[in-house]
């Protein structure tokens, strides 16, 4: 951290610190989101279809495309994520799945915030991502591409 920002700081001292764990705090964030996504998605590959009646439930027709697209979002997305690779179109593709879970658990079941809470944390997980890629420590950093 240059000056200026140290400056700024409540504890200045503390700049160092904050500055080496920048990138590894990130990279842990993103690892932690991925590989969630890919257990969870991984449930749902092994059974593509499996999805088919909730997501037409919510009115996505036709709904065996739209279980087939969940399953591979999820879990592909999980793996980009984990990898770095193509962060935040994989960020962005599984944040709107978040926030169709989000409707399904405030709206559709009518749990409110205590239902939704879970997705909306991880909604703004995957926002953070969109709007800053994979970090240093990722593929898309070594391949020194950015989308």
């Amino acid at each position: 951290m240059n000056g200026t920002v140290a400056a700024n700081l409540v504890f200045p001292a503390l700049a160092p610190v904050y500055a080496r764990t920048k990138a590894a705090s990130e990279t842990i964030l993103r690892l932690v989101t991925g590989g969630l996504l890919v257990a969870h998605g991984s449930q749902k590959v092994v059974d593509p279809f499996g999805s088919s009646d909730l997501v037409g439930m919510l009115g996505f027709y036709p709904a065996p495309f739209w279980s087939v697209l969940l399953s591979v979002t999820e879990f592909a997305g999980g793996v980009l994520l984990v990898l770095g690779l193509l962060t935040r179109p994989a960020a962005l593709a599984t944040s709107i799945i978040l926030l169709v879970t989000i409707w399904f658990h405030w709206v559709t079941v009518d749990q409110g915030f205590a239902g939704a809470e879970k997705s909306i944390l991880w909604f703004a997980v995957l926002v953070y991502f969109v709007a800053h890629g994979g970090g240093p420590v990722s593929v898309d950093a070594r391949l020194n591409k950015q989308i």
